[in-house]
């Protein structure tokens, strides 16, 4: 058995042939409210099971930069989320710049229109996680695993499988109020067909 790093009453430990199946499909938002307080855990990415790939239907880190922000008050002094440096470090000198030059100088707008860029990608950023925080999980699998245009063949291979699925298989990273790594088996989640969604999303079992 593989240790899950719970205590009881929350399971202990699975076997490699346990899956946590749900029988009603839900949005991303649903699943990951849904695995934190049945397993009293934080959950940081969901992702196809097995994909070793730098995707994920959630990311907490994702999560997180909707908090960000991007503004030039009114003296024109630039106030900038820390988080907005880690993923772009060009624009720390822009912000320093734009701190110290006088409103009249003429230097402020190239510097401007770099925060502006950076502005534009964030809130691109921000867009793009919401609107696939409320799909549903098979539709937000869909749009990150689907391969590209350029990728005719695997693309139309992937459609023929989509068409014939009725559930997507997932993993989940996951850790305790302790910080503690907690490790799930196999999440099996139903697709709605039909057009049917909804339903209790608490039926749950493992098989």
């Amino acid at each position: 058995p593989l240790k899950t790093g719970l205590s009881n009453p929350l399971p202990e430990s699975f076997t490699s042939w346990d899956k946590i199946v749900l029988d009603q499909e839900m949005t991303v938002q649903e699943l990951v409210k849904y695995l934190e307080s049945t397993f009293s855990v934080t959950v940081d990415r969901i992702f196809a099971y097995g994909d070793t790939q730098d995707k994920a239907l959630y990311s907490a880190v994702d999560l997180e930069k909707i908090t960000w922000d991007i503004t030039i008050d009114e003296q024109g002094k630039p106030h900038v989320s820390e988080g907005v440096f880690g993923m772009w470090p060009q624009i720390r000198m822009a912000v320093q710049m734009l701190g110290r030059l006088p409103a009249n100088s003429g230097q402020r707008k190239m510097f401007e229109n770099q925060l502006k860029t950076v502005q534009a990608s964030l809130h691109k950023t921000k867009q793009g996680f919401d609107n696939r925080f409320k799909l549903f999980v098979s539709a937000a699998f869909t749009e990150v695993y689907r391969p590209s245009d350029d990728q005719a063949e695997k693309q139309a291979y992937f459609d023929r499988v989509s068409e014939k699925r009725d559930c997507v298989l997932l993993g989940v990273h996951c850790h305790t109020a302790e910080s503690n790594d907690v490790h799930l088996p196999c999440i099996k989640i139903a697709i709605a067909m039909d057009g049917q969604h909804g339903g209790d999303p608490k039926r749950l079992r493992t098989e």
